[in-house]
């Protein structure tokens, strides 16, 4: 799972900002351009598909975010406040407000989530390129049917979630990891 955390500078024009799922990989790469041209300060964390086994979905979902904050953090940059994506505030410090669909209320959100989905999808392509035969870049890891019907005949991969309906059916006691 990835997550991002994206300071915006002032003045800066917040319609530019949806939600990920309603933009193209083009307009999501140029927005991802025009972040860069603006100044604005990115943080992205990933948790690893054998984390989401041991923690669950919600639990490694939110150590992304946190993650993402480090990250920031690491950079240079200290949020003064956070908004958080969904319903459940972060163990953090820094003050915080969630805000349930987020992405599309909020720009800094909105960004984050196009950086996330971009980053994301670079790593879906990446296994794509180490796992052929599961059609990573096409179905970015979602069940599609391609998929579910790869996982059977080919079993799952290291980066699959063995957890997950449709994966865990698959998964020997061999391919567990310690």
């Amino acid at each position: 799972v990835v997550a991002a955390s994206v300071i915006l500078p002032p003045n800066d024009n917040p319609a530019l900002f949806c939600d990920s799922k309603q933009t193209t990989a083009l307009q999501r790469s140029e927005l991802r351009d025009y972040l860069e041209r603006i100044g604005a300060e990115i943080g992205v964390g990933i948790v690893s598909s054998r984390t989401i086994d041991k923690i669950n979905i919600l639990q490694a979902s939110l150590l992304a975010m946190k993650e993402s904050l480090a990250d920031l953090s690491r950079a240079g940059s200290e949020p003064d406040f956070v908004l958080v994506d969904g319903n459940q505030k972060l163990l953090i410090t820094t003050p915080q407000e969630t805000l349930v669909k987020g992405d599309a209320r909020s720009a800094s959100i909105g960004a984050a989530s196009i950086v996330a989905k971009i980053t994301r999808d670079a790593i879906m392509a990446e296994y794509e390129r180490r796992y052929p035969g599961y059609n990573f870049a096409a179905n970015k890891g979602y069940p599609t049917k391609e998929h579910r019907l790869a996982i059977r005949a080919h079993g799952p991969c290291p980066v699959h979630r063995y957890s997950f309906k449709g994966v865990k059916e698959f998964v020997q006691e061999t391919d567990k990891p310690r």
